[in-house]
């Protein structure tokens, strides 16, 4: 009988030490970036043609903010923003190259400099990666689009991106092949840690939907006869390409059991609308200050923590990314950092407002981001106000947006709203003044 009682209290106690053990482990977190696409082309936004049947089913397994939103509308300030939680004004990376040459008004000359020479801000700025490995152990991998250098310069253990720009380093090189040539690298890495016993953080940012647009004939002829524009035709089939990709990333967490304790973060770095002549964005898309450059649904999915729902009316920004997961995983989000933890419904109720800020391609201050900038905005409620910087855009206007009855933005309602302007344009200016 003592035995028993024995043998009892020893399977008890192991139990309770796995139980514990199970409890104490930080969640792993696979972040998605899909890389050029607009807020609208997914299935569950309703896009009448495109089919993404595997990120409509995440988007239904998560918290979804169909009113997300990037700062910025051009990739290396949107990623800049993902990994750090920073705006760019904050962060310095305000655009996707250093300039080339000395030019404009020799009372604001641009500062010359090289790439290697922009780096300086990485090495800087709070990196998601970096933190949760000095706070908690986490083990991380990078792969798809990437432009500060090597992957271990963002604080990434493992990466696909050597960053050496002799050898054709810029935006990503040999991790752009993620997705477009299969998911190995990413699994092998989860595989990995899995085996390690380490929570792990991976980096997903494939090079999809991303120009050049080269789906497989598959899929490309299913959306063929959908369109007289075969420029059209090969996005569309693009974003159902990458759809599988965050398909088999899905199911390859099911398979190793790692689903349950995942936090899955899916986020777009900017729009895009295909032009119907060639594989270029439109106006109003990617590099603009417009909904087609900057919103973006956001979705967070873990499971036990974050209830599904579909929010269509509450706001969301890329700057909370990063304060979402450090809340999740019991870190306390650094003082700079302005975002708020997504999975904290009354801090999304709380919020009043969400910013951005539009910037120049090619940076004009290696460390002046006020050189760079063209237009700042702000949302409230179904309102959007677009203030242009005069130095920079002297022929533009402020304009007044009611979003949602108007998300094309036809209707600029400023004339009309002289007050709400002036509020709104107060709001900006307490956000960040460059007066």
């Amino acid at each position: 009988m003592h035995f028993y009682h024995c043998c009892r209290s020893l399977l008890l106690a192991a139990l309770l030490c796995s139980w514990a053990a199970a409890a104490d482990t930080p969640p792993n977190v696979v972040l998605i970036l899909s890389d050029d696409q607009a807020w609208s082309d997914y299935g569950f936004m309703e896009h009448e043609t495109i089919q993404t049947p595997c990120l409509d089913k995440l988007a239904k397994q998560s918290l979804t903010f169909t009113r997300g939103y990037v700062p910025d509308s051009l990739c290396r300030p949107s990623l800049a923003t993902i990994i750090s939680g920073l705006y760019p004004h904050q962060h310095g990376i305000v655009g996707n190259d250093p300039p080339k040459s000395a030019k404009g008004d020799p009372s604001s000359p641009y500062q010359t400099g090289t790439r290697n020479d922009f780096l300086q801000h990485i090495d800087k700025m709070p990196s998601l990666a970096k933190i949760l490995k000095q706070e908690k152990g986490y083990v991380s991998h990078q792969s798809g689009k990437w432009w500060e250098g090597n992957f271990s310069r963002g604080g990434f253990d493992q990466g696909m991106t050597h960053g050496d720009i002799k050898r054709g380093g810029r935006h990503g090189d040999a991790g752009l092949t993620i997705g477009r040539k299969g998911m190995a690298p990413v699994f092998d890495f989860m595989k990995e840690a899995k085996g390690d016993g380490k929570p792990f953080f991976v980096w997903y940012a494939p090079f999809m939907p991303h120009t050049p647009h080269t789906p497989p004939e598959r899929l490309l002829a299913k959306y063929r006869d959908k369109t007289d524009s075969l420029p059209m035709a090969k996005y569309w089939a693009m974003c159902e390409w990458f759809d599988e990709t965050c398909g088999q990333l899905m199911d390859f967490l099911d398979e190793e059991n790692l689903a349950d304790n995942t936090i899955v973060i899916y986020v777009c770095d900017n729009g895009w609308i295909n032009q119907k002549d060639a594989s270029k964005y439109a106006p109003r898309s990617k590099r603009s200050q417009y909904e087609g450059g900057v919103r973006t649904p956001i979705m967070v999915r873990w499971p036990g923590h974050a209830k599904p729902q579909i929010n269509s009316t509450e706001l969301a920004s890329s700057i909370d990314i990063v304060p979402t997961v450090l809340t999740a995983v019991g870190i306390e989000k650094q003082p700079e950092m302005e975002g708020i933890d997504l999975l904290d419904a009354k801090a999304v109720a709380a919020r009043d407002a969400i910013y951005g800020e539009i910037f120049e391609h090619d940076v004009r201050a290696m460390d002046d981001p006020v050189k760079s900038l063209r237009f700042r905005w702000v949302i409230e409620g179904p309102w959007k106000l677009i203030v242009p910087y005069a130095p920079n855009e002297p022929n533009e206007k402020i304009e007044l947006f009611n979003v949602v009855n108007d998300p094309t933005e036809e209707t600029n309602l400023a004339a009309e709203q002289p007050e709400l302007v002036k509020r709104l344009q107060a709001k900006l200016d307490a956000w960040w003044s460059v007066r």
